[in-house]
């Protein structure tokens, strides 16, 4: 890892948890809280997945589409598909929001070119808003030299922001940074920040009830790993992604778990590799939405 630059607001709010490193997420967070089931769906418009994503009572609050990583044309029938996910309703009231999915090769693909894979979700032809925001896979987790890394990715926030709000100047953007794992804090400081929500565990069943959890969802070499909460005043700054996860009961423990450790959002699957996220879990979708909504 490369050497972290941190801002006053984000030295203080490590200082004020170097105490409390080891409390988890739920603890720190406050009591109204809850955990959402957003679901990465890595397979084409007319699959049996999305169907069951969008028929399952709640419906997930977070959906990904996956055209070949963002290369395939974002056409009339993932358009329609988007279209019928966000109609869906999902637990506590509002919709399904859907994301189109964006690869960043963690901060290798030149600017330019990750724009224009956005822009294959956000400047169609018909000139209409048919996701939510953008989901980029394979994002960095340290800050870089004099934060270069960090600021890369908040500059995507800032083209998907524009181009979100020049299709309807009312809608609500949603941004989402994958990085697999804990992200440094430099990521979430305020003025700086490069996404609403951050992918801070992918992985296995097995890694994620085991030595696979480094013990927060950021980190910095002031205090290490610790919980994010002071940096998450929403509730949904971290999402969890657990695959092969053994049974039904088991993915109510990852719910559970992550919900501890101060996700707003997870998704269990017994899928597995080499790509988990191509079927509807064996207990279906409902089941993990009913479960998360009684959460918090």
């Amino acid at each position: 890892m490369q050497k972290l630059t941190k801002s006053l607001p984000v030295v203080l709010a490590c200082a004020a948890l170097a105490l409390t490193a080891g409390t988890s997420g739920a603890a720190a967070a406050t009591g109204t809280r809850g955990l959402e089931i957003a679901v990465p769906a890595y397979v084409h418009p007319g699959d049996a997945m999305l169907t069951d994503a969008q028929s399952a009572t709640p419906a997930p609050s977070i959906v990904i589409l996956n055209p070949n990583s963002g290369y395939d044309p974002f056409d009339a029938p993932w358009q329609a598909r988007a279209d019928a996910l966000r109609a869906t309703a999902v637990a506590g009231g509002g919709h399904t929001k859907v994301l189109g999915y964006v690869d960043t090769a963690r901060g290798a693909r030149p600017l330019a070119d990750v724009e224009t894979t956005v822009d294959n979700y956000l400047a169609t032809a018909d000139h209409k808003l048919h996701v939510d925001g953008i989901f980029f896979d394979q994002s960095g987790r340290d800050c870089g030299t004099d934060n270069a890394l960090r600021d890369y990715y908040a500059a995507l926030r800032a083209y998907v922001q524009e181009r979100v709000h020049a299709l309807d100047h009312r809608a609500e953007d949603l941004v989402v940074d994958n990085p697999g794992t804990a992200v440094a804090d430099c990521y979430l400081e305020p003025g700086h920040r490069t996404a609403d929500t951050f992918v801070t565990f992918e992985g296995t069943y097995a890694s994620y009830t085991g030595a696979g959890w480094l013990g927060g969802n950021v980190f910095n070499y002031t205090v290490g790993y610790y919980s994010g909460a002071s940096l998450d005043p929403s509730g949904t700054a971290f999402w969890h992604l657990v695959h092969a996860t053994p049974d039904a009961t088991a993915m109510r423990t990852v719910l559970d778990t992550a919900f501890d450790r101060g996700a707003g959002y997870a998704y269990a699957t017994d899928d597995v590799l080499d790509n988990p996220w191509d079927a509807t879990p064996g207990w279906g979708f409902g089941a993990e939405t009913s479960y998360a909504a009684t959460l918090g």
